[in-house]
Order: structure tokens, then sequence, then C-alpha cells
């Protein structure tokens, strides 16, 4: 299981022990400066844990109370969001450098697939939810990365998309009504193959969860699985070899792309 404070970002933690050595070589409390600059001791400890950016006014306050001279307020310009967590930035390295892509969901529609509407529902109904403009900064990367889509060199990619991410209504009607159009015109681009897999012909693997495999320019092969909060990523020829099978397999239960674009302008017809 990855160190959830792996999850914040490096500036953030940085920081954050740099406050906290000179608060404690200041022998000052986190109830003091909580008091003098106005926060809550919570608000001091998410800033010494690296799980948050440090208010300015915090900053300031805590420089004079433990005699930094300015030195701690010179890290304040640094601390950027990283944009993704240090567990997803190893995937995403492999992604932009992929040559060919296989995507099974059963729940959700694809990152790469998603509207900016449909995204946005998601991430800002996130539980426990993000700052908004966190929230805002993860709907942009998200869409930025949907370039991969039409990226040169060409990308192969393929998606199978179990028929209950199509009928969930995420965003509202009129949010799936733009997701499943858009789906759609995707499903136009030559290097872009979209596939249902309908509910009678499910098979036990399309139940396991979501995968994603792929091939780099340098031939390696990697795969993806999640689960609710907790991703596996692997390289390992036996357990690719694995995922790839079932990906195989489900597959060939779908209905072939032209049945595929049909079965989801039905869907559209009645939202």
């Amino acid at each position: 299981m990855a160190d959830e404070s792996s999850q914040f970002p490096v500036s953030y933690r940085y920081f954050g022990s740099q406050f906290q050595l000179w608060r404690q070589n200041a022998q000052v409390r986190r109830e003091t400066i909580a008091e003098a600059a106005n926060y809550s001791v919570d608000t001091v400890k998410s800033v010494e844990q690296g799980r948050r950016r440090v208010p300015p006014r915090l900053a300031e306050i805590a420089d004079e109370m433990f005699g930094a001279r300015g030195l701690l307020l010179a890290g304040i310009p640094y601390l950027k969001r990283e944009r993704y967590p240090e567990r997803s930035r190893t995937y995403f390295e492999y992604e932009n450098e992929a040559i060919a892509m296989w995507w099974y969901e059963p729940l959700l529609i694809p990152g790469l697939l998603q509207t900016e509407e449909y995204a946005n529902a998601l991430i800002s109904g996130r539980y426990p939810p993000w700052e908004d403009d966190e929230a805002e900064e993860k709907v942009r990367g998200r869409l930025a990365r949907r370039a991969l889509l039409t990226s040169k060199p060409t990308v192969a990619f393929s998606f199978v998309l179990y028929e209950a991410v199509l009928r969930c209504p995420v965003g509202g009607d009129q949010a799936l009504k733009e997701q499943l159009c858009h789906l759609v015109e995707v499903a136009k681009l030559r290097n872009v193959s979209i596939q249902v897999l309908p509910f009678e012909r499910v098979v036990p693997s399309a139940l396991n969860g979501p995968m994603v495999l792929l091939e780099t320019r340098d031939h390696e092969h990697f795969a993806l699985v999640e689960g609710q909060s907790l991703s596996q990523q692997t390289t390992a020829p036996t357990d690719v070899s694995t995922l790839t099978q079932r990906y195989g397999m489900i597959r060939t239960q779908a209905l072939s792309e032209e049945e595929s674009v049909s079965f989801i302008e039905r869907m559209v017809e009645p939202l």
C-alpha cells in the first residue's frame, strides 16, 4: 500500500517539515501560533504534515514568531500543487509514451473519453471533497489528456465499456446525453475502437473491475487495475499476460464497433 503522504505535493511536504523544525527550534507550541495567526490548530497540523498549502497570514506570523528572518517566507513561491499524486504519475508517464492502449471500464466513462461536464461532476462530487481550485485543476488535467486521442504519432486505442457505464447518469440526464454523443463522435476516429459489452453478454472477468493495458514506444507492456482508493501498476510479464487474456475474453463478448455505435445512439434518443 502506498504511503498516504505521497499523495500530497512534495513542495507542501518539504515546506511543512521546515515549518515544524522552525517552530520546534523556537519552542513555540502549535496552539500558540494558531491563536496568534487566528487559524485552527488543525490547520497548523495540516501544514506541517504537508496536507495543505500554508495560508499567507500564517506563514507571515510564523516567520516572525519563529525568528526565521524571511527564510521561511522564501519557500512560499515554490508551493506549487502537483497535478497528480505520486502514485499516478508513473502511470501517466507510460500513458504519454503509449503506442497502443486497451481499456476496459465496468462503471465509469474512461478518463480519455470524458466530456468536461461529466469529468466535473465526478471530480466535484468526490468525497472527501477537494478544495475548489484543486478540483478545477484536476478537471483541466483530465481534459488535457484527451489530446492523446489525436496525438502524433498516432496511438491505437481500444475501449470496451460495460453497459452499466452508459446508463449511469453522472451529472444528470443532459450531461449523460452529451457524454454519449461525444462517444459516438470519438468512435469516428480511425485509431479509436469503442465497443459495448451488453448486460446479457457479461462474463465473470468483466465483473472484476477496470483495467488498462498499454504498450510503449520501447515495446514495454504495462498494466493498471484500480479499486476504491488504491491502484496497482505492474510490468510483470505474468500479471500483464493474465490481464491481457481477460481483456481478450471480455472483448470477444462485446458488440462490434458498428453495433456498439448503434447501441449508444439508441440510448441517446429517449434522453
